[in-house]
């Protein structure tokens, strides 16, 4: 098998990659620089997780060229995951240096230091958001419009980076609205949830009218290592693949469902559509399917799992 360095492995996505990687047999090595935009304490639990495994998660900052460097050199993987980034579109408005920092000035670092390592092989992480403003579904080879925030225009650029880049495969993945266990705190289903349990009132903007793909976190690393895979395989390609669940939600249902497995009602908080939002998603992933994706899990099943992990995680009864 292969050893796969994991950039962000300390967070939600990169977490439960490393667990699947490792399970698959393969020597996952990565790092995390455990950044305070949601708690570090949620971070920390998912590196003890993974130390269980025999995963160890060093401090490592994509913004510092040494250690980026060094590790690199160190480890030398035959492939890299990078899910390492600020994220968050609304935040972005608020602090859009740290999304050039360490997003777009962070990516730069990574490509210069795989290739003083030699290192040629990348799946990267990009988001749906980029293609916002374009017909739905939302198609990979159509072109993308002026970004709507920071976190938009720093992911676009890193597709560009890695497409201008020497690398011989670097892969982007267009995220779509991914949720599970051990997710962000930042996201809906998440601040959601805590929200209720507490009888606290959640932000519901546009006022409620909104529409996402929401796909369940086994479901995108379904996707990562079906991508990681061919990369390995020896096969040199630089693409875009959509990663989805291919249907649309309207957020209402969504928050029903949060309901329904907390047994308590949600207090809302009406707002107007925030100006980093698009008002719906939905992927076409026609392109990934072709090599064999296939997501299984439903809002129904995955809003359940997320709700128990919450409940046991947080001891809420």
């Amino acid at each position: 098998m292969s050893k796969i360095c994991i950039t962000g492995m300390a967070g939600f996505i990169g977490f439960h990659t490393a667990r699947k990687l490792h399970e698959s047999g393969h020597e996952v090595v990565g790092f995390d620089n455990y950044n305070s935009y949601y708690d570090v304490l949620l971070k920390h639990a998912r590196r003890q997780e993974l130390e269980k495994l025999g995963i160890k998660v060093p401090y490592v900052d994509l913004t510092s060229k040494k250690s980026l460097s060094k590790f690199m050199k160190n480890h030398k993987p035959d492939l890299v995951i990078h899910l390492a980034a600020m994220a968050g579109v609304r935040h972005s408005m608020e602090d859009p240096e740290a999304y050039i920092q360490n997003n777009i000035v962070g990516t730069h670092n990574l490509i210069q230091a795989m290739d003083v390592a030699g290192v040629k092989n990348c799946v990267y992480a990009s988001t749906s958001c980029v293609m916002a403003g374009n017909e739905l579904p939302w198609k990979e080879n159509e072109k993308c419009d002026y970004q709507l925030n920071p976190y938009g225009y720093s992911k676009f650029t890193n597709e560009s980076q890695f497409m201008a880049s020497s690398l011989k495969n670097a892969i982007g993945l267009r995220f779509f609205t991914v949720y599970g266990p051990w997710g962000r705190p930042d996201m809906a289903l998440f601040t959601f949830t805590k929200n209720i349990v507490e009888n606290e009132p959640i932000v519901l903007y546009n006022y409620g009218n909104m529409v996402r793909d929401f796909t369940y976190v086994d479901d995108i690393v379904q996707g990562i290592e079906i991508v990681v895979n061919r990369a390995l395989s020896g096969k040199e390609e630089k693409e875009i693949y959509n990663i989805g669940y291919g249907d649309q939600v309207q957020l209402m249902d969504f928050v029903e469902e949060i309901e329904k497995n907390l047994g308590r009602k949600s207090i809302h908080d009406l707002q107007p559509k925030h100006p980093a939002d698009t008002q719906a998603t939905w992927s076409d992933t026609t392109k990934l399917q072709s090599l064999g994706y296939k997501p299984t899990t439903s809002i129904e099943d995955g809003v359940a799992r997320f709700v128990e992990w919450f409940k046991n995680y947080y001891g809420v009864n």
